[in-house]
């Protein structure tokens, strides 16, 4: 696999609306039997695959017929793609910071659609 000049390695997570959090956990944890997963000890939702599908409730994009989202794309060194980013004239709402043992920033595309992305904090 070639390396992004970004640093883009996959996409980490998709967060999803959930009005009803304890019907979304049910359906996701006993409809679905995916299994949940923890960031700094923290649940934040169910693995599918390398994809961890983060539910959000009380969010500000409520559930909708149209896609909405939210996707978080896991890089190499986050600061690194932040800096590459803005190089290449690149919005960024965003910027990064650290939460936790994670970098998180975000950046829009062409089109206004707002994109996360993370890493590892590295020692």
């Amino acid at each position: 696999m070639e390396n992004s000049p970004l640093g883009f390695l996959r996409i980490k997570g998709i967060a999803l609306s959930a009005p009803d959090i304890e019907r979304a956990h049910k359906f996701y944890r006993d409809t679905l039997s995916l299994p949940p997963v923890a960031v700094d000890e923290t649940e934040v939702g169910y693995l599918m695959g390398q994809t961890i599908l983060m539910l959000k409730n009380k969010w500000h994009a409520p559930p909708s017929d149209n896609l909405s989202p939210r996707i978080t794309i896991a890089t190499e060194h986050a600061p690194d793609t932040e800096k590459e980013l803005l190089a290449r004239g690149v919005s960024i709402p965003d910027p990064v910071k650290q939460y936790g043992d994670s970098y998180f920033g975000s950046f829009l595309d062409s089109e206004g659609n707002k994109l996360w992305f993370c890493s590892p904090v590295q020692a």
